[in-house]
């Protein structure tokens, strides 16, 4: 079962894509471009954040909260300076997630103000909430969380010394781990009464998650989740959730309502009960070169370039056309054929042998000496999702160097992240090859760039 979409800004938003996913990515668009516009964290700031897009924002203590005011056919936003730091973050963040939507300017936006609106508003706010845990958490924050053992009462001091909402932390610390582990948001199906059954909101799993939580699935008035009946009550308890996914461990906290409701929501951490853990599809690092790929099976060879020449003139690149000459002239002809091919976010991949094939990313804009980093992360993105789709279709490992982490600018740990996103998530085996002299845990050096 899923959850039925009626909210007229959420469909025109999202048309056709599943709302969650489209504002996930629509988030994760606005950070990485907030990031190459030197945006910088953690804790990541949404006053800076807001500077950068040329939202204004305004105090104003007579507001509950935060809210979104049409001027003209553009937005300003609106706050209270008094609330808690951690709450005003988030807020902040979850006004900032209302300009994605289309129709922002048509009316005003409250965050948790009780304003009249129609019975669906909370699919907008939650939607919006999502956005914020994207925006406060952004990719590559609190690396350290990845192999860590993750439990409500570590993060929510996490939360406090970061300055971030608990919503926004357990996002990124479930993304982040290589353990067995699922978040979820739920709310009552009746918001005024207590002894009320559960819907699970929407729900992230780690990468080793295997059993199935999804957006709209029930849980009883019983469950430990009813014992959340404040925000910050927390509360555990060993639960059977369904036939195949057995008992688990359910760790929750009570969390800030949504509008004109009048009980938390409730957040939570799920783990198998009694199950070894067992990790995804990990980067494989090595010492050696990425033009000549180790291993058996189709071997997807992956670089960047920039969208500015078809021609390869970095270090990688150079080495990767001296070793196979006929995917330059692919690449060459490709774009001769089309000049416009030569954007960001464009991917070639040409068949150079029947064991070797080279992905061609265009994700570095122009070339040469620049003050700023001339990587585009929302581009590169969207390059490794279609050579994900590629690798998944094709059956084919991955090979490359510490892409765009050199002369483009790009900080590996966010770039990695993505990898790790659009290729490994998936199953795909990834291999990154770094320089004999060079340590794997160092920063790369240049000579690890293709352009």
């Amino acid at each position: 079962m899923t959850t039925y979409w009626t909210n007229e800004s959420v469909l025109r938003f999202a048309g056709d894509l599943d709302p969650i996913s489209a504002v996930e990515t629509a988030a994760q668009q606005l950070v990485l471009e907030a990031v190459e516009n030197e945006w910088q964290g953690p804790p990541f700031d949404p006053f800076e954040l807001a500077r950068i897009l040329n939202i204004p924002v305004i105090p104003m203590q007579e507001l509950q909260d935060a809210r979104t005011v049409p001027v003209g056919s553009k937005v300003r936003i609106e706050y209270n300076p008094t609330r808690p730091p951690q709450r005003l973050r988030f807020s902040l963040a979850h006004e900032i997630a209302h300009t994605m939507f289309p129709d922002v300017a048509e009316a005003a936006h409250y965050r948790n103000n009780p304003a009249s609106g129609p019975d669906d508003a909370w699919q907008l706010e939650l939607l919006c909430n999502i956005a914020a845990g994207e925006i406060l958490m952004p990719t590559a924050s609190l690396p350290e969380l990845r192999t860590s053992d993750i439990n409500i009462e570590r993060l929510m001091a996490l939360r406090r010394e970061y300055g971030v909402s608990t919503e926004a932390l357990l996002r990124r610390a479930t993304k982040l781990s290589v353990k067995p582990v699922a978040m979820f948001a739920a709310s009552r199906t009746d918001p005024q009464r207590a002894a009320s059954a559960f819907r699970i909101d929407y729900a992230v799993p780690s990468r080793a998650w295997r059993s199935s939580v999804h957006a709209g699935q029930r849980r009883p008035a019983d469950s430990v989740l009813a014992e959340c009946t404040a925000v910050g009550f927390t509360a555990r308890r060993r639960e059977q959730w369904s036939s195949t996914m057995g008992e688990v461990e359910v760790e929750v906290v009570g969390a800030p309502p949504f509008p004109e409701q009048r009980f938390p929501r409730v957040l939570g951490l799920l783990r198998p009960h009694g199950v070894r853990p067992v990790t995804d599809t990990e980067i494989t690092t090595v010492h050696g070169d990425a033009t000549q790929p180790r291993g058996h099976g189709l071997q997807l060879i992956v670089h960047l370039v920039n969208d500015r020449t078809p021609n390869w003139g970095g270090a990688f690149a150079r080495a990767l056309r001296q070793r196979y000459p006929e995917a330059q002239e692919d690449f060459r002809s490709w774009v001769r054929e089309d000049p416009h091919r030569l954007v960001l976010g464009a991917v070639h991949i040409g068949e150079t042998t029947d064991e070797v094939h080279v992905a061609t990313m265009v994700a570095q804009r122009g070339y040469g000496p620049s003050a700023s980093p001339r990587i585009r992360y929302g581009a590169l993105k969207q390059c490794l999702d279609a050579v994900g789709e590629y690798a998944c279709a094709n059956e084919a490992s991955v090979h490359m160097p510490r892409i765009g982490a050199g002369q483009a600018g790009g900080r590996w740990e966010i770039i990695r992240e993505l990898v790790e996103e659009s290729l490994t998530r998936r199953g795909t085996d990834v291999t990154v090859y770094v320089p004999p002299n060079q340590l794997v845990s160092e920063e790369p050096i240049e000579l690890t760039l293709g352009i």
